[in-house]
Formats: C-alpha cells, sequence, structure tokens
C-alpha cells in the first residue's frame, strides 16, 4: 500500500472538504432512458427533442398507449 500524499497542489484540502456527498443520489436512483443511436440516425435525430417528436408520432399512428 502507498501512502503517499498525491494530491496536488492546485487542490485545496477547503475545496475537498466543501463538495456535498450524495448530491446526485437521488437523480441517479431515478435511472436514466439513455439509448445510443447510430451515427446516421444522429444526423437526422440531433438531440433528444427530435427523438421523442418521432416517436410520439410513430406511436400515435400505430395507436401504442403512452401511459
Amino acid at each position: 500500500m502507498n501512502n503517499e500524499d498525491t494530491l496536488r497542489p492546485e487542490y485545496s484540502a477547503d475545496l475537498i472538504k466543501s463538495g456535498v456527498r450524495g448530491k446526485y443520489a437521488s437523480r441517479y436512483r431515478e435511472g436514466t432512458n439513455i439509448v445510443v443511436i447510430e451515427p446516421d440516425l444522429h444526423k437526422i435525430f440531433p438531440d433528444s427533442a427530435s427523438v421523442n417528436r418521432a416517436l410520439r408520432q410513430y406511436a400515435e399512428e400505430h395507436r401504442i398507449s403512452q401511459t
């Protein structure tokens, strides 16, 4: 085990202690809906809004319940 202090001098102890433990824990517990699309589709659907619009249109055309 290496007990050498490797903290860089630009990171002060005050900065380290100022963090909030678990700040994003609730968001993490909610989960995510990340989907990776192929590069050719990314040209057509560059952001989540365009993907959501297309999926809603698809769902409406195919009468898929949005519950």
